[in-house]
């Protein structure tokens, strides 16, 4: 249920990132419900945008502000099951996508606990969060009331909000000149808005400040970097011979990467909703991740399993992107990826060089390429007489056809049929 307010509560717990959104909410939910607002921020890796977040929550008006650290199982359940699937919608890694459920359990956990009658956000009516809050939400509290301001209240722009921010004394880090809207976690960060939104303008990747998580491609180091991941059952659990626990990897993946000027994307991509949005990523770790876990793939999974697994990858990114992780179907096609992974297990090095992934090797115990099988040289493993067969039996339908039209030509004095 989505409520407007002619409604008042007791008590609201709000998703506070303290952001421009969320910051303005904490007193405009007091004056328009008259209710006790508790502020919830999930910590997801987005490291010192947490800072002072508490003071500021409580000098707005918050009962109370909850940090949560969900770093660990952000990472271990919802990015590595994303990145064993090979899983991502329209080239872009679901850096957003899969944060939101897990923040969004966390909040209903601690609405109940309190005993709070509505959940409030801070999404748009026009983007995707709105959907991946709710859609958890209604998972795990179906009957919780749920305010999604952005439907309906005065503060319909995001200069309103700022001179209502100015207004109450609300500190921000932004104003009206560089207001790009933003969205930072371990895994990721989202520029969105200002000149980004007319797909004519070219990303200003090489202006200073804009990227937080490197540099561009062009200031890169002009000697390439090497390294070495290594792969459990899809897992990757060591970097350059060193077993480092899942966050540590990610985060000196994402310091190798970024330096290395991986990981930029700038894509139009359609939003849930139905319309196009411009949005430029810096995912440097995980855009190394993905390509070398596709590297050790390509070795240890034989060509039907690797064929359908792609299938399955487009249905899940697609889920995630859609705020559906907590389905039946996505539960189903993780048990399928999670049986894929079983022999993805090995090394992977590669080569990083202005923005480039250059593959160098990749190794595995499970291995299913056999040099002899594959040498242009003389081996007796093979007898490329048998191929002969194989083509015979293989192209007879093609050669049936074509019988069949050159009969109907000779009868008929016309072509069958074109087929260049």
């Amino acid at each position: 249920m989505n409520t407007k307010p002619n409604k008042k509560y007791q008590k609201i717990v709000l998703a506070y990132s303290g952001g421009l959104d969320t910051s303005v909410l904490i007193p405009w939910l007091k004056e328009n419900y008259g209710c006790e607002v508790i502020a919830v921020s999930g910590n997801v890796g987005q490291a010192s945008e947490l800072e002072g977040l508490e003071e500021k929550a409580l000098k707005t008006g918050a009962s109370k502000l909850y940090i949560e650290d969900l770093t660990k199982e952000f990472v271990d359940d919802y990015i590595i099951p994303t990145i064993q699937a090979g899983a991502t919608y329209e080239q872009y890694l679901l850096g957003t996508s899969f944060a939101r459920p897990l923040i969004a359990k966390r909040i209903v956990e601690i609405a109940k606990a309190e005993g709070a009658d509505a959940i409030c956000h801070g999404c748009t009516g026009k983007g995707n969060d709105q959907v991946r809050f709710e859609l958890a939400i209604k998972a795990f509290a179906p009957d919780m009331d749920i305010i999604a301001p952005w439907r309906f209240w005065e503060l319909n722009s995001r200069e309103k909000e700022i001179a209502y921010a100015e207004e109450h004394q609300i500190p921000l880090k932004i104003n009206k000149e560089t207001n790009y809207s933003k969205d930072k976690n371990l895994w990721h960060l989202s520029h969105e808005g200002l000149d980004l939104e007319d797909p004519a303008n070219e990303a200003p990747i090489n202006v200073e400040g804009f990227l937080e998580l490197g540099v561009s491609p062009q200031q890169a180091p002009d000697e390439p970097t090497e390294i070495t991941i290594h792969f459990e059952n899809g897992k990757p659990t060591a970097l350059n011979g060193e077993t480092m626990d899942s966050v540590a990897l990610i985060e000196a993946l994402n310091k190798v990467g970024g330096a290395n000027g991986i990981g930029i994307l700038d894509i139009v991509e359609n939003r849930l909703v139905g319309m196009k949005s411009r949005g430029v990523y810096e995912t440097p770790g995980g855009t190394i991740l993905y390509a070398a876990h596709n590297k050790l793939e390509e070795i240890t999974l034989d060509k039907e399993t690797k064929h359908y697994k792609e299938l399955v990858a487009l249905k899940f990114g697609e889920l995630v992107y859609n705020g559906l992780w907590y389905t039946p179907l996505r539960k189903a096609l993780s048990a399928f990826v999670d049986e894929t992974q079983k022999t993805v297990t090995g090394d992977v090095k590669l080569k990083l060089y202005k923005g480039n992934i250059i593959p160098c090797s990749v190794t595995s115990p499970y291995s299913l390429y056999s040099a002899g099988m594959a040498t242009f040289d003389e081996d007796d493993c093979y007898d490329q007489a048998d191929s002969a067969g194989f083509i015979n039996l293989f192209g007879l339908p093609i050669k049936v056809r074509a019988l069949q039209d050159q009969m109907l030509s000779e009868q008929t004095g016309n072509h069958f049929p074109d087929v260049e």
